[in-house]
C-alpha cells in the first residue's frame, strides 16, 4: 500500500502494495520446506478441499527477488502453495510485501473460537450455501457441520456473548446446555474468571448445580438425564476445590515468578553474547546452548568465529 500521510504530518509506510498481483506458481521461491508429513495433515487437506470448492480464499504474501526480475519470495502461505500446485493451478494472486520481512503472519493469529464458527456457518446457510458445500470446504463431515450450525441452541443469549471469544469445545457447550440459562452465565463467569474451559471443568460445574438450576427435561424425548450420585458431586467438589487452591496459589507468586524469569533471561541473553562463553558452550555443552538460546529468546548466534573474545 502507498504512504499516506498522517495529520501529524508523519509517513507511513504500509507493509504491503495495495494492489493484489497475479504470479505464476512456478516462480514463487518458499522460503522453508514443510515438515515431513505435513501433506498428509488435516491442515492440508483442508486447505485443499477449500481451494477445490471455493477457490483462494486468503492470498499468500510475497516478496519481490531483486536478484531475479519475475521471481518471488513466499513470506506466507506455503501450505495454499504446495496445495496448488497439487491441483495444478499455474497462477494465483498475490500480496506484494515491501519490506525485507519473513515474519510469519498466520503464526500470529488465533484459531477461531467454536462460537465464532457457529456464525460463519449460520452465515453462509442464511445466504443459501448448502451444508455439503461448507462441510467439503472445510474437509468435515456434514453432520459436523450441522452440529456447529446448531451449537447455541439452548444456550442463553448472555453467556454466547460471554464465551464467544473463548476455546470452549462443543462438548462443553453440550454441558451448558444442561443447565437453567441464569447458571449458564455463572458457570461462563467462573470458566472465564477460572480461565478453565475444559469439558472437566464444565462437568464439575454441572455436578455442584442445584437441580432447580437444571433445564427441565422436553416432554417426548424420554426420561430426564440420571443426575449425579452424592459420591459422584463429593468428588467434582474436591476437584473444584483443589483446581481454585491452584490457581489462587498461582496468583500469589506469579509476579515474584515473573520477575525472577525476567532477570535470569537477561543474564542469560548476556553470558550469550560474550563470545568465549558462547564457543565453550558450542564445544563442550551444545544441549544447554540450544536451551538457552530458546531461554533468551535469541534465534540465532552471529558466527562464534566473528564474535569478540
Amino acid at each position: 500500500m502507498a504512504e499516506r500521510i498522517e495529520d501529524s504530518g508523519e509517513r507511513i509506510r504500509q507493509g504491503f502494495d495495495s494492489q493484489f498481483v497475479t504470479i505464476a506458481v512456478a516462480s514463487i521461491v518458499p522460503l522453508k520446506t514443510l515438515p515431513e508429513g505435513a501433506r498428509e495433515g488435516r491442515s492440508f487437506a483442508q486447505v485443499l478441499s477449500s481451494i477445490k470448492a471455493v477457490g483462494l480464499v486468503e492470498a499468500p504474501a510475497v516478496m519481490a527477488d531483486t536478484a531475479k526480475t519475475g521471481s518471488y519470495f513466499l513470506l506466507d502461505g506455503h501450505l495454499r502453495i504446495e496445495a496448488l500446485k497439487e491441483l495444478g493451478i499455474e497462477q494465483v494472486e498475490c500480496l506484494i510485501a515491501t519490506d525485507d520481512d519473513t515474519y510469519t503472519y498466520n503464526k500470529r493469529v488465533n484459531r477461531i473460537p467454536p462460537i465464532q464458527e457457529h456464525r460463519m456457518i449460520a452465515r453462509a446457510m442464511d445466504r443459501g450455501v448448502a451444508a455439503t458445500d461448507i462441510a467439503e470446504a472445510l474437509n468435515l463431515q456434514v453432520e459436523s457441520v450441522i452440529r456447529r450450525f446448531r451449537l447455541l441452541e439452548g444456550i442463553s443469549q448472555e453467556a454466547a456473548e460471554m464465551l464467544k471469544d473463548t476455546p470452549c469445545s462443543m462438548r462443553v457447550f453440550d454441558i451448558l446446555r444442561q443447565m437453567s440459562a441464569v447458571r449458564q452465565i455463572e458457570a461462563a463467569d467462573l470458566m472465564i474468571g477460572q480461565n478453565n474451559f475444559s469439558i472437566m471443568f464444565a462437568r464439575a460445574l454441572r455436578a455442584a448445580t442445584p437441580d432447580n438450576q437444571l433445564a427441565a427435561a422436553k416432554k417426548g424425548k424420554g426420561a430426564a438425564a440420571p443426575t449425579p450420585s452424592g459420591q459422584q458431586i463429593a468428588r467434582m467438589e474436591r476437584e473444584l476445590a483443589a483446581l481454585q487452591t491452584q490457581v489462587k496459589s498461582v496468583e500469589e507468586t506469579y509476579g515474584i515468578d515473573n520477575l525472577h524469569l525476567t532477570v535470569a533471561r537477561g543474564y542469560i541473553a548476556k553470558l550469550l553474547a560474550n563470545g568465549r562463553v558462547a564457543r565453550w558452550l558450542a564445544s563442550h555443552r551444545q544441549e544447554y546452548l540450544g536451551e538457552f538460546e530458546k531461554i533468551a529468546e535469541i534465534d540465532t548466534l552471529a558466527p562464534l568465529a566473528e564474535q569478540d573474545a
